[in-house]
C-alpha cells in the first residue's frame, strides 16, 4: 500500500475472507500490476471499478507467453485457488508473437494454449473471458493504426466462437482510442517523457508498448464496457453509475487528476 499527500491512516487491520468470487487475471506487462511510476497496466485500475463483493487476483507477469505463464505454474497456482463461479481473464499475444520454431504460431501454439486455459478453468467451475490484446502505438502515415498483433486476435477470436467463450476486443478498443487521440496526444497515454522528468534519467523514455498511469485507466474502461456491452453476469460486480465509455471519445489528459507516486523506475518492463 502506498499513500499520498496527507494521510491520516492510524492503522489496518486484514482479515481473510475465503467465500468471496474471485476475479483471476493472467497476462502479460500490459495487465500485471506495475509497482514503480512511470509504468502502469489495466489490471491494477480495474480494482478501481468493481464493488467489495468481489476480489481481483492479479497473476500477470511482465514478459509472459501463454506458455511461460503455464511453465513457471502461475497458472496452476490460480487453478488451485478457484472456486466454482470465479473468473479467468486471460490476455496474451506481445511475447507470444516473438516466439519461434515447429508448430508455434497463432493458429497452432497459441490456439492450442488458449483452448487448455479455457478446457482447464471449466474443469474446475471457472468462467473463462478472452481479452484480445491491447495494441501497440504504431500509425500509419494517413493517421490509422497499424495491425501490430498479425493473426493473434484473430486466433483469439476464433477460439472464442469455437469454444463459446466471451470476448472483450481490447485490440479494437485500442485502435479506436489511439487513432481517436491521433499521433501526438496519443504519447501522453504511453511511458513518453522527456529527459530529466524523473531523477536520474538522462534519456527520453519513449515506449510504444506500456502505458502510464492515465493510458491504463483509459484501458480499463475498455475492459468495464466490454462487460456491459456484453451484458456478463460480471455486471453485478461493477460500481454503480460508471460513464458509458467510447473508445472512439476518449478522456484527455488534462483531465487526469491521479498524482505520480515518488517511487519511479527507468528500465521499462519485460516484453515489448
Amino acid at each position: 500500500m502506498e499513500f499520498l499527500g496527507n494521510p491520516a491512516v492510524q492503522s489496518i487491520n486484514i482479515t481473510p475472507v475465503t467465500n468471496i468470487t474471485t476475479i483471476f487475471l493472467a497476462g502479460d506487462s500490459t495487465v500485471t500490476d506495475q509497482d514503480l511510476e512511470p509504468w502502469a497496466s489495466w489490471g491494477q485500475f480495474f480494482t478501481n471499478y468493481v464493488t467489495e463483493e468481489v476480489v481481483i487476483a492479479n497473476y500477470a507477469e511482465s514478459g509472459s507467453t501463454l506458455s511461460g505463464f503455464k511453465g513457471v505454474k502461475r497458472l496452476d497456482k490460480i487453478l488451485s485457488l478457484m472456486k466454482p463461479g470465479d473468473y479467468l481473464y486471460i490476455e496474451f499475444a506481445h511475447n507470444d508473437e516473438k516466439q519461434k520454431g515447429e508448430g508455434i504460431g497463432p493458429w497452432q501454439s497459441y490456439t492450442n494454449s488458449l483452448k487448455e486455459y479455457i478446457t482447464k478453468a471449466r474443469e474446475k467451475g471457472g468462467i473463462p473471458i478472452l481479452c484480445t490484446p491491447t495494441q501497440r502505438r504504431a500509425f500509419n502515415s494517413d493517421g490509422s493504426l497499424k495491425e501490430t498483433h498479425g493473426d493473434f486476435p484473430a486466433a483469439m477470436r476464433k477460439v472464442a466462437k469455437e469454444m463459446n467463450v466471451p470476448l472483450i476486443d481490447i485490440t479494437k478498443m485500442t485502435t479506436d482510442m489511439y487513432e481517436a487521440w491521433g499521433v501526438e496526444p496519443s504519447r501522453n497515454a504511453f511511458v513518453q517523457y522527456p529527459a530529466n522528468t524523473f531523477p536520474g534519467q538522462t534519456k527520453k523514455l519513449e515506449d510504444n508498448t506500456h502505458f502510464n498511469s492515465f493510458g491504463a485507466n483509459e484501458i480499463a474502461k475498455c475492459v468495464v464496457q466490454g462487460i456491459k456491452d456484453l451484458n456478463l453476469d460480471l455486471v453485478k460486480f461493477l460500481r454503480p453509475n460508471i460513464p458509458i465509455y467510447d473508445p472512439k471519445n476518449p478522456d484527455n489528459i488534462k483531465d487526469w487528476e491521479v498524482p505520480m507516486s515518488t517511487r519511479f523506475e527507468i528500465k521499462k518492463p519485460e516484453g515489448n
